[in-house]
């Protein structure tokens, strides 16, 4: 980060055409926490990919989602934390995709779940309304376990005219 808590904001010359610039953070921020649908990509024990299709929530510098305590993805996190969440469009020559990696750091904090709760209902509608109690998301019969992954880099893919890929570095 630099000194005004903003990233280190890089455009790579090599897969951006002449005319680009750099995307500003904060239209990424607002990208991020418009987007519907993350494919998050975990690794599994035996190093081979996971990847699945969820929701998630952009709050306060981090993305955050929510899965199953024996979903294949959370039981990946318990032996590797780190992650890789994309969004964007499938089209070649419009858009804008987001990758974001860091680490999944599990929240437990009733207060704070209580919050991200509200923000998935404000997002997704009142199918995604969860109860908060002992540090879990509960929805009918069954439990989430949320994860907050604060972005340790993230890169961004303009798709058309200019094509740009502008990279955000966090931390030292």
């Amino acid at each position: 980060m630099t000194t005004d808590g903003q990233p280190h904001t890089r455009l790579d010359p090599r897969y951006s055409d002449g005319t680009a610039t750099a995307t500003p953070w904060e239209q990424a921020e607002r990208l991020l926490a418009a987007a519907e649908l993350f494919w998050i990509s975990t690794v599994r024990p035996d190093g081979r990919p996971h990847v699945t299709p969820l929701p998630a929530v952009w709050s306060k510098g981090a993305l955050h989602f929510c899965t199953g305590p024996q979903e294949r993805k959370a039981r990946n996190l318990a032996a590797n934390p780190q992650v890789a969440l994309t969004t964007g469009t499938n089209i070649w020559n419009r858009g804008y995709d987001l990758v974001v990696e860091g680490e999944a750091v599990r929240v437990t904090d009733d207060g704070r779940l209580r919050e991200l709760a509200a923000a998935w209902e404000a997002k997704y509608g009142d199918f995604w309304h969860f109860e908060v109690r002992d540090g879990l998301f509960h929805h009918g019969p069954g439990h989430a376990v949320v994860y907050r992954v604060a972005p340790r880099t993230v890169f961004g893919f303009g798709k058309g005219q200019p094509f740009s890929q502008t990279r955000w570095r966090f931390g030292a």
